[in-house]
């Protein structure tokens, strides 16, 4: 499944997992996932960090490496997978309203290390945004993570 992924999504992941992977050893361990859900506002036990990583690590060593989180990536973005964009959606969505406002998008990608202009922040809510009231909602939100 992984494989069928483009270059370019990739290279986006790997940017992105290896931001998670502070220390560098190629692989996201349970205080590296812990440290990433606080970025994004959920709080998770150490037990619950540990069936994450156990739902996608499929040599069993405990941590999640670079193709097991592809493979994981590649499953998300699989359309019949509403479980995981949900969960996405959810760490966006703040406040629980429903909805992605420019400021809750403007805190996550803030926590996670993006520094985007308000000009990259309207394009984002505007690409995504159909009814144009100015936030994402769900049905929004999988739209434009499909197209991707």
């Amino acid at each position: 499944m992984a494989e069928n992924l483009p270059s370019e999504v990739v290279a986006e992941y790997k940017e992105a997992f290896d931001r998670v992977d502070t220390n560098g050893d190629g692989k996201i361990n349970v205080q590296e996932l812990g440290a990433m859900m606080k970025a994004v506002g959920k709080n998770a036990s150490e037990e619950e960090l540990k069936m994450l990583i156990a739902s996608v690590d499929t040599d069993g060593d405990g941590a999640i490496s670079f193709e097991e989180f592809l493979q994981a990536m590649a499953k998300m973005n699989n359309k019949d997978n509403k479980e995981g964009m949900l969960m996405a959606f959810q760490a966006f969505d703040q406040n629980g309203d429903g909805h992605i406002t420019m400021e809750e998008l403007k805190l996550v990608m803030s926590k996670l290390g993006e520094q985007l202009t308000q000009e990259e922040l309207d394009t984002m809510i505007r690409e995504a945004d159909l009814n144009q009231d100015g936030k994402v909602d769900y049905e929004e939100f999988v739209r434009i993570l499909s197209e991707k």
